[in-house]
């Protein structure tokens, strides 16, 4: 493992509220989850220097300007704040913004919260009328909800790479045994393949089971410079070693909703990687690691087809070889890269903002030795993804 480089962000506190379905205002999650990130680190919130808040757009004004929302709440205390949105990956835009300010020298102590309260059953676009917006656009020309769009991708695997029925199934099985010992997650209960196969057709070919939840949730983390750890006497911090938000490059051609078509491949060479795997790749680069020093991965499996594309998209194994790594138990905690040991979305369900942030959490605990009942051997580093709309995504690699 390389030693500290000058980028290199400790991670002093975690904290979460629990995943469910609570019926309150997401600032009480967000509370929660800052002040138990606050008590690990043992800091006090005053001396924070730099709140971050990510953004949700369906909770009123509030959850637009979440910052100043949860700085609000905690107690003013002359703090800068900023707010982000920018979908799934909300939460890594909050901790770059966080990270850019410690490394400026701008602060010494970061506090990154996200939290959502997320309406009873799937996605709707935002309220109004936007017929210049691609994404109300998809929801209501082709009735594209996010289900939909997940079983397109899980037709492209089984059409490219021959995946099948009980390889989405496998996935939601490991999830599920994963998520038994995580007190943080939704869903804490044992699935058969049996069940995932019985569960009702939401989108030909995923079942019920094979789609995460939309959930309640809330989660923080204290973030600071490696020489404040120091200081406080934390000699070897989990840090944050890399952190890449990079773009798709022209031409994109696998189809992202929004979009309603790709770009043309036909006069310019397609790049060397596909969005997500670009995102994954600028990590590695910046944290000087690759796919084979991972110790574990936290993916976005919004269903079980697409935790299997990004294992390819990590670079845990080639292109059309990831139903084979499922079956050989090597993403299983005690195989040679656990994939979601917290249980992941399967387990946890949507709760936006938070998701990124809950993903830094559990390489936290995991990087600490702490995630009793599903703790990774010898957590070494680990990576964290996600993609959210619009070019939008996310790669963390923290190690320890």
């Amino acid at each position: 493992m390389p030693d500290t480089n000058d980028r290199d962000i400790a991670v002093l506190g975690a904290g979460m509220h629990q995943w469910g379905k609570w019926g309150r205002n997401f600032v009480e999650y967000g509370l929660v989850a800052a002040r138990a990130a606050l008590a690990d680190a043992g800091v006090d919130h005053l001396d924070v220097g730099y709140i971050a808040g990510a953004d949700t757009i369906r909770n009123g004004y509030p959850g637009f300007v979440s910052g100043a929302t949860f700085a609000q709440a905690l107690g003013w205390s002359g703090a800068r704040i900023s707010s982000s949105y920018a979908a799934c990956a909300s939460g890594a835009q909050a901790i770059a913004n966080a990270r850019a300010q410690i490394l400026a020298g701008l602060t010494d102590v970061a506090l990154v919260i996200g939290a959502d309260a997320a309406p009873k059953g799937f996605f709707q676009p935002v309220g109004g009328e936007r017929r210049d917006d691609p994404d109300w656009l998809r929801f209501h020309l082709l009735g594209a909800t996010n289900p939909i769009y997940f079983a397109l991708y899980a037709r492209r695997r089984m059409a490219l790479h021959g995946a099948t029925l009980d390889d989405f199934a496998a996935v939601k099985v490991k999830n599920a045994k994963h998520g038994l010992n995580n007190p943080y997650a939704r869903y804490r209960k044992e699935v058969s393949a049996e069940e995932v196969a019985a569960s009702a057709i939401v989108s030909d070919p995923l079942r019920l089971l094979d789609i995460c939840a939309t959930s309640d949730g809330g989660a923080a983390l204290v973030l600071t410079s490696m020489e404040y750890a120091r200081r406080h006497g934390v000699t070897d911090p989990v840090r944050i070693r890399a952190l890449s938000t990079v773009t798709p490059t022209f031409p994109k051609t696998v189809l992202d909703l929004p979009d309603f078509a790709t770009d043309s491949a036909v006069a310019v060479e397609a790049p060397p990687h596909t969005f997500r795997s670009a995102i994954a790749h600028a990590a590695y680069e910046e944290a000087g690691l690759g796919p084979s020093d991972l110790s574990f991965a936290e993916v976005y499996d919004l269903s079980t087809a697409l935790e299997l594309d990004w294992y390819e998209d990590i670079g845990i194994c080639d292109t059309g070889d990831a139903e084979g790594l499922l079956r050989s138990g090597a993403t299983t905690l005690g195989g040679r890269v656990p994939v979601n040991p917290s249980g992941g979305l399967a387990c946890f369900g949507e709760a936006i903002p938070a998701q990124a942030i809950a993903q830094i959490c559990e390489l936290t605990w995991q990087l600490r030795g702490r995630a009793d009942g599903r703790q990774v051997e010898n957590a070494r580093a680990g990576i964290a993804v996600n993609q959210g709309l619009f070019g939008h995504g996310s790669a963390i690699i923290a190690t320890r």
